[in-house]
């Protein structure tokens, strides 16, 4: 099982970080030690004084492809669900500002919880048109949908699939809409799709 990532996927969160907007899908990956399921609490790591939350839908690939035309790629996932993508900022921007890989600051242990359940694609009525959010302490952090999406999910399977085989059981994490921010011990995150509650998680 894989977790890949779409970076800049959304135009107000690029102009956030202050980004430059990518003519193509920026990807990167995270190992399946940053998996967290079942609610379970976000630990703060002590190399990091700056983690960001950033919410993300996500989809669960359903069989195995590659080279996939982008007419065929909706065969290839079944079901969509929340993710947030845990993103040490201040490393992020050091190794960044090196010209250096940032994957550390993106993949370490815990940095990808999942909500336990997905939604079965046939549930929605417009894959372009789904609404999801992040709460912290009650309070709206980030909104988005994927209509503001500047690669949909069809394209984003397509292009990661030209270059690396998708596998059934892969969860694709599609970028972030802007608002993203620092989370701190005591914070309570939770997210929505459309108006159904999917994450729950304490951060410790």
């Amino acid at each position: 099982m894989k977790i890949l990532c779409i970076g800049r996927n959304y135009a107000e969160h690029i102009a956030e970080l202050q980004n430059e907007t990518p003519d193509a899908p920026v990807i990167f990956a995270k190992p399946d030690t940053a998996l967290l399921q079942r609610n379970q609490p976000f630990f703060l790591p002590d190399f990091s004084q700056d983690i960001h939350h950033e919410i993300e839908l996500v989809l669960r690939i359903c069989k195995n492809g590659k080279n996939i035309e982008e007419k065929f790629a909706p065969t290839y996932f079944d079901a969509i669900g929340l993710g947030i993508d845990f993103t040490a900022r201040d490393l992020q921007s050091k190794l960044k500002s090196k010209g250096l890989p940032w994957e550390l600051a993106k993949g370490f242990d815990g940095s990808a919880p999942i909500s336990q359940e997905f939604k079965p694609v046939a549930e929605f009525q417009d894959l372009k048109n789904i609404n999801f959010r992040l709460e912290v302490n009650g309070e709206v952090r980030q909104q988005g949908n994927s209509s503001l999406m500047l690669h949909d999910f069809n394209k984003i399977i397509s292009y990661i699939s030209q270059f690396i085989t998708l596998k059934m059981g892969d969860l694709i994490f599609t970028g972030t809409p802007s608002g993203v921010g620092q989370v701190k011990i005591g914070d309570q995150l939770t997210g929505y799709l459309e108006n159904e509650k999917l994450l729950d998680l304490a951060v410790k």
